[in-house]
């Protein structure tokens, strides 16, 4: 197999794929070395510069991706009318979950300060959240995101979430009321 054979026959995969797929599984599925698998990603991103679309290194994987400045475009094309966006407290749910875990739902009500059990179901049904765990203290479920939350925000990993040190008070003293608040 060529290296032209190689790239057209990643592009074939990468097309038919639901999930990010790893360097290991195409040298795997082509016969050929990750380094190979490797050097062929690395053609076929520079090959796709000046395209709609891009390929990247997503959650552990690779997979194709509209480009950024098309997303308003893409959205209206995907959502055609439809409302499937969250709600503001699925939203602060799932930023308080990704910046906090593992974390309870406890945990996660009383940051928020509302009972979260419904928002909670709907961020698992939609494979953003799922149970990670049993805190040892209390017993409660843990949960953290998914590799499915990570895809959908472009993130390789939890890591790559923004800071938001600068734009909240003194976490330290947040603990200690927290900490207050559930003994």
């Amino acid at each position: 197999m060529s290296n032209l054979e190689l790239e057209h026959s990643i592009e074939a995969i990468l097309m038919v794929i639901d999930e990010p797929v790893t360097e290991e599984t195409l040298a795997k599925v082509l016969d050929r070395s990750v380094e190979e698998i490797v050097s062929a990603l690395s053609s076929l991103v520079r090959a796709y510069e000046y395209n709609g679309f891009e390929l990247r290194q997503i959650s552990g994987g690779w997979r194709f991706y509209s480009r950024p400045e098309y997303s308003a475009v893409v959205e209206r094309f995907v959502l055609d009318g439809q409302q499937s966006r969250l709600t503001q407290a699925g939203l602060e749910t799932l930023a308080v979950i990704a910046y906090r875990q593992p974390v309870s739902r406890a945990r996660v009500s009383a940051i928020r300060g509302v009972n979260v059990e419904a928002v909670m179901k709907t961020l698992v049904t939609r494979g953003l959240v799922e149970e990670f765990g049993v805190e040892p203290e209390t017993g409660a479920i843990l949960y953290r995101t998914t590799t499915y939350f990570l895809e959908r925000l472009g993130l390789n990993s939890i890591a790559d979430l923004p800071a938001l040190a600068p734009y909240l008070p003194d976490l330290d003293r947040l603990d200690e009321i927290l900490g207050a608040l559930t003994d």
